[in-house]
């Protein structure tokens, strides 16, 4: 996955509420980026440490920039746009990295489950349900989500267990977007009740499968199949 245009390196100032990060370009000019990561990014954005921003596309986006990277104190690049992780799965059922569906897979996006409101991230060749997680928290090599309790992650756990009550495959994709992480699991210590509910589905059938990739700021590539340790 390559960045469109090159990204613009800055100083994380701070966050203001959810979706709006203050940072300052090189140049030293302030500017507001927006930022679909609706955790805490524990871990990953420090005062005046580095971040990445894409340019906005278009004249009539709000927020001329969007929080792509940021950087630890450790210098571990770390891919904070939630949105990214979708492609990194798809890019990784395309290759082959990720063999989760024979014959070779044919994902389609943004699939509304059976009989409800809500929208599975991929149906695999039209049998197995997916859905893709986003972890940016690593501690100890150990990739954890989430990093904030999460009442919406909580209700896709429920939404994949009712595939499988209903006969069918399902699946979570726990996506980290940093090179250090060497395993994946749930972050018992910030959501006791997903990590509960997580084991309790897998051992109904759900499957989970972990993905790390490689950041720069020329772009971010699925890289290696992850451990789950639940």
């Amino acid at each position: 996955m390559e960045f469109p245009q090159p990204l613009v390196r800055a100083r994380f100032v701070r966050r203001e509420k959810r979706f709006l990060i203050h940072a300052i370009l090189d140049t030293g000019e302030p500017v507001v980026a927006h930022t679909n990561n609706t955790g805490r990014m524990t871990g990953s954005l420090f005062a005046d440490g580095p971040v990445w921003l894409s340019p906005a596309a278009g004249p009539a986006r709000k927020l001329a920039w969007t929080l792509e990277i940021a950087e630890t104190p450790e210098g571990v690049l770390v891919g904070v746009n939630t949105q990214l992780a979708n492609r990194l799965v798809a890019e990784a059922l395309a290759s082959g990295l990720l063999d989760l569906a024979e014959p070779a897979p044919c994902a389609r996006a943004e699939v509304p489950y059976p009989g409800g409101s809500s929208r599975a991230d991929f149906l695999v060749n039209g049998a197995l349900w997916v859905e893709v997680k986003n972890v940016s928290l690593v501690v100890g090599g150990r990739a954890l989500f989430p990093d904030a309790p999460t009442a919406r992650g909580r209700k896709h756990l429920q939404d994949l267990r009712e595939r499988v009550d209903a006969g069918e495959r399902a699946a979570l994709v726990l996506c980290s977007q940093r090179a250090d992480a060497r395993t994946v699991g749930p972050a018992d210590h910030i959501d006791p009740a997903y990590g509960a509910l997580l084991r309790e589905v897998h051992a109904a059938g759900v499957e989970v499968y972990g993905l790390g990739a490689d950041v720069a700021p020329g772009g971010i590539r699925p890289a290696r199949v992850l451990p789950v340790r639940l």
